[in-house]
């Protein structure tokens, strides 16, 4: 009865959560999200400084990683990611170029994932500023992820159908050690991917990121 009771009341808060927003993707805490999955990169090859090159996509249980979706094209913003184009169907991750795609850097006890800008690897002014995009195994309702090594900057995600079509862009708060939460507003399961830009003096690193509705609420 009580756990019956548990659910009830977080699935209103869902509920609650997505009607007091007006967009399609709503912002929210991630800790009133019941997820039920994690890639925390623990798992995979790093070293400190620049990181342990990523040349091509770096695929995990639940998830794929690169630079960008298939249909966009890389345009500059001195040495940040940002993209131009449309994304093709389906929604197909791709790595960047050479030096210019990710690695996974052990920082402060943990590993994380870090995306190289134009500049390339392993030039310290491009970690951290190219952007990541990721495509789930399965279409998601809910996440979360965490963002290190901000410098109070600005960062954005891009969420989108399995079709390629845009769900919704978002800017994010001045970004630090944050974690960020998203809710679709409708409910639906329909994000299948994220491209994750920014323009942070000292750029961005992923880290921790949660999804997986519990089945119970769906």
């Amino acid at each position: 009865m009580l756990m019956r009771l548990s659910l009830t009341l977080t699935f209103l808060t869902f509920g609650h959560m997505a009607a007091a927003c007006e967009t399609p993707v709503c912002l929210v805490d991630p800790d009133a999200l019941a997820l039920t999955r994690i890639i925390t990169f623990e798992d995979t090859q790093s070293s400190r400084g620049p990181g342990h090159l990523v040349k091509d996509l770096l695929v995990l249980e639940g998830a794929t990683f690169g630079e960008r979706f298939a249909g966009q094209i890389l345009a500059p913003e001195g040495d940040h990611d940002q993209f131009t184009g449309i994304v093709l169907p389906p929604l197909t991750v791709v790595a960047g170029e050479a030096g210019q795609n990710l690695s996974v850097v052990f920082l402060q006890g943990n590993n994380v994932l870090n995306g190289y800008g134009v500049a390339g690897y392993p030039k310290r002014h491009a970690q951290g500023e190219g952007a990541i995009a990721f495509l789930f195994d399965d279409d998601q309702s809910a996440l979360s992820f965490q963002l290190r090594g901000g410098e109070a900057g600005s960062a954005s995600a891009v969420f989108y159908h399995r079709s390629g079509q845009e769900i919704m862009r978002m800017d994010l708060p001045p970004v630090g050690e944050n974690a960020f939460g998203f809710i679709r507003a409708t409910g639906d399961a329909d994000i299948a991917g994220v491209v994750i830009t920014n323009t942070d003096p000292q750029g961005l690193a992923l880290d921790n990121i949660r999804f997986g509705k519990n089945p119970e609420l769906s």
